[in-house]
């Protein structure tokens, strides 16, 4: 256990020190700013052409200025874009090893390499979850200061779930992006797997078979904050949870495989 918290330690020092967790935390706080934004415009588009705000040919087509739809924007942003951006992330904590090379030290080390890749995958959950609650405080911040009209406790605490949710279900994709860092030793393969994958999802989404694809299946439950949503059925987060368990599994064997050497 001390091995482990040490090499969970290490893993959030080298986060901490980074630019890269200012830079997502920046990222995701554009969300929340843009849905303010569309709602003051929305509220009084007159007003916002006069502001320079909104173009004369520009359309708007979030819905109306209420909060269950700032906070279906809020959850289908963060289910849908918060994909490439966890992506970024895992990429950053697996392929940093190589592009910085530290990965020979690494596996060189006495700590069990099982540790190591659990620490990383660890500090990954985190600071998924220290965005997602940033996303959703921030969005209510911003609604309140905005004034929208329509807010309940049932809604902020449904709307908060389903967010929660998304981002669960998109963290537990990650281990294949680690996967991708590890055999490609750097950023740029689990990347372009994170941007092929979400082609894919789209492409299956449009032919109705997203269901079954599981880096499609959290805009899934994004939409599920919308009023016209269709339920998600069970056998979409089985494939979510087997998906992640053969990420997990892949990962571990190639890094209990890995030559310290090269």
């Amino acid at each position: 256990m001390n091995g482990f918290l040490s090499a969970l330690w290490a893993e959030t020092l080298k986060a901490r020190r980074s630019k890269v967790s200012l830079l997502t935390v920046a990222a995701v706080s554009m969300l929340p700013a843009a849905a303010g934004l569309f709602t003051v415009i929305l509220k009084n588009p007159e007003r916002a052409r006069e502001m320079g705000l909104l173009g004369a040919k520009a359309e708007l087509a979030m819905g109306t200025a209420d909060w269950p739809t700032f906070f279906y924007v809020l959850v289908i942003g963060t289910a849908a874009g918060g994909a490439l951006l966890l992506a970024f992330i895992a990429a950053w904590v697996f392929g940093r090893e190589f592009s910085d090379h530290t990965a020979k030290e690494l596996l060189a080390l006495p700590t069990p390499r099982v540790v190591i890749v659990g620490a990383k995958f660890v500090l990954i959950g985190l600071w998924t979850l220290a965005l997602a609650l940033w996303i959703y405080l921030l969005g209510v911040g911003i609604g309140m200061v905005v004034g929208i009209p329509g807010a309940s406790p049932e809604l902020a605490w449904t709307s908060f779930w389903y967010l929660m949710l998304a981002v669960l279900l998109n963290c537990l994709l990650m281990p294949w992006v680690a996967l991708f860092a590890s055999i490609g030793r750097g950023y740029l393969p689990p990347l372009g797997w994170a941007i092929l994958a979400l082609a894919l999802a789209q492409i299956l989404t449009a032919l109705g078979w997203a269901d079954w694809f599981p880096w499609a299946i959290p805009a899934l439950v994004g939409e599920l904050a919308g009023p016209n949503a269709e339920p998600v059925a069970i056998h979409s987060y089985v494939l979510v949870l087997l998906t992640f368990i053969a990420g997990i599994a892949a990962t571990l064997a190639w890094w209990r495989s890995a030559d310290q050497a090269r």
